[in-house]
């Protein structure tokens, strides 16, 4: 919680500050009230007159109606103030996530980073909003009472400090039994959240297979542990409250049940001071077991809140593995070189690549083709600096990319990702999509990336053309359309850089041919790299490098490796025939 409070901003201090003016005013008023009660009592005994106890009760009402001012004060306040706090941990998360490597993301799970940024930093929200008002009120009031009430009497002080003593040895004992299950519930919570994803982002092949049954039995199942342990822990806590009332009015109860022995046995001109003392400490004790009871309200939120602060920090402390940075200038332009590189993945024993070395240079097209799994996304990967090489070095404009800063690194790369991605707004938000400080996408870049990307013939066809509205994840459009966007934002960057996975896969062959001659002709003085599994999309690059089982089994054009790489003949002639080959 410490760490939290540390995000607390100059203003909000000033709130917090204001909040406890406020609160110790309505203290003070509240244990007025009291005094002024027992004064009416003296008055009514000893036949005082009306007017003396209207005077007395117009003050009561007066202290309770600034009690009432200053409580609203101190609501508002503290909940202004929870909002701010939320509003800046939600940022910090969102703005530290940003900075994770493909690592760490996958170290959390996505469903559980949208859990802590939304559900947990609501639990923290709602401690601060109602605990924090709480948390200050409760020991004032407790201390403020029991200031006023010691030495009054002993067998009351004795009833109200037992009272005290069996409400905390209840609190401690429920909070031993709930808080395990309140951390299993936000994993529980993880869980839901990833089941709806799942089932959000598989719509498609749910229905193909008739799975819906089986999902919902998926659900089904995760709900109903949540749901079971979410009853288990409210009916634990509900034992809360029928115990603190049991405890407040047993507290009252037996104030009154030994006073009554105490002023029967009392001379009759004590009777009446020992009557009044006598409301004035059952009041007073009410507020002391009220203290407590406000107390063990926080008890009943923190738990889970506790839990969810705790999961925050996990993410805000996360050491990032991919360091930035600091060098912004380079000698060269788009010039790529792996030396000696090999990598593994964190969580794995083996080398996804080992001892791959090789150099593209500017207007070159360097071309990585290889089975399933032999390491070609990987490899292009490590470039944009998804991820660390484990051994070797990977130079760009004869930098090594771990000098380098990220954001002047990526200035230079377009870079297309193997499964398209579309952001909802428009066709041109899409295009013109990144880093407007440093380069600026006029509309003309925008329709001349298009153009060059093959989708001006259905991007004009829409009912807004380039203003036309694209749904999150491109899902009002086919995945050749979606390809052809994603290519178009990197085109319109005019990058050093360009990467391409696999991206040419959703194009049939004639779409891909044009794309690629006109590619070529656009990008003629910058660097291609590019992943594919057909050969027809990389038979003419400059360079190809064929990957098998993480290692280089060949190097050079197209017409050199059919004659000294079996591997790429292996795969030549399983999409091409030899004449197809040979006149290519």
């Amino acid at each position: 919680m410490l760490k939290l409070l540390k995000n607390f901003e100059r203003k909000q201090w000033i709130y917090i500050l204001l909040a406890v003016v406020f609160i110790v005013l309505q203290v003070y008023l509240d244990l007025k009230i009291p005094d002024y009660m027992s004064d009416i009592t003296v008055l009514v005994q000893t036949n005082g007159t009306t007017s003396d106890i209207l005077n007395v009760g117009l003050h009561m009402l007066l202290c309770a109606f600034g009690s009432l001012i200053s409580s609203i004060v101190v609501g508002y306040i503290i909940a202004t103030n929870g909002s701010i706090f939320s509003k800046n941990i939600r940022s910090k998360l969102f703005n530290k996530v940003l900075t994770f490597s493909m690592e760490e993301i996958k170290k959390f799970n996505t469903s559980s980073l949208i859990t802590r940024t939304t559900n947990d930093v609501t639990q923290v929200e709602m401690l601060i909003t109602m605990g924090l008002q709480m948390l200050i009120k409760a020991p004032i009031t407790a201390v403020w009472a029991l200031m006023k009430i010691v030495g009054k009497n002993f067998t009351w002080t004795i009833i109200t400090g037992g009272a005290v003593f069996v409400l905390i040895t209840f609190v401690i004992i429920l909070m031993i039994i709930v808080l395990p299950r309140f951390k299993k519930i936000q994993k529980l919570i993880d869980n839901i959240n990833e089941l709806t994803r799942e089932n959000l982002k598989g719509i498609r092949v749910i229905r193909a297979f008739n799975a819906e049954k089986y999902q919902e039995k998926k659900f089904e199942r995760g709900n109903n542990e949540l749901t079971n342990t979410q009853i288990f822990t409210q009916k634990v806590m509900g034992l809360m409250s029928p115990m603190m009332y049991l405890i407040m009015n047993g507290v009252s109860l037996s104030i009154y049940f030994f006073g009554s022995y105490i002023i029967n046995e009392a001379i009759v001109s004590a009777r009446i001071d020992l009557f009044s003392n006598m409301i004035i400490f059952s009041s007073y004790a009410t507020h002391v077991i009220m203290s407590f009871l406000m107390l063990t309200f926080i008890f009943v939120m923190y738990p889970r809140a506790a839990v969810s602060i705790d999961r925050i920090n996990e993410v805000l402390d996360t050491k990032e593995r991919i360091r930035n940075g600091k060098l912004k200038e380079s000698t060269g332009y788009g010039e790529v070189e792996f030396k000696n590189v090999s990598f593994k993945y964190p969580d794995s024993d083996e080398y996804m690549l080992k001892n791959i070395s090789f150099k593209a240079h500017s207007g070159e097209t360097v071309a990585i083709i290889g089975s399933t799994g032999s390491g070609k996304s990987t490899l292009i990967n490590l470039i944009p600096r998804f991820y660390d090489v484990t051994d070797g070095e990977i130079l760009v404009d004869n930098v090594n990319v771990k000098k380098l800063d990220l954001s002047y690194l990526h200035d230079k790369i377009g870079y297309v990702s193997q499964k398209a991605i579309i952001f909802s707004g428009s066709v041109k938000d899409n295009v013109s999509y990144g880093n407007k400080d440093n380069y600026e996408v006029t509309l003309e870049k925008i329709k001349e990336a298009i153009k060059v990307a093959q989708a001006e013939d259905f991007v004009l066809k829409m009912d807004k053309k380039y203003d036309s509205d694209l749904s999150q994840g491109g899902t009002n459009i086919s995945g050749g359309q979606k390809q052809r966007i994603s290519i178009a934002r990197a085109i319109a960057r005019d990058p050093e850089i360009y990467i391409f996975d696999d991206s040419f896969s959703a194009l049939d062959y004639k779409t891909d041919s044009i794309l690629r001659k006109e590619l070529k002709k656009y990008t003629k003085d910058s660097t291609s790299i590019i992943v594919a599994q057909r050969i027809g999309t990389i038979m003419n690059a400059d360079k190809i490098i064929v990957l098998d089982k993480g290692k280089c089994v060949g190097m050079g054009t197209h017409k050199e490796l059919l004659k000294n790489c079996e591997v790429y003949k292996e795969i030549a002639y399983s999409q091409l025939s030899k004449e197809e080959l040979n006149h290519e």
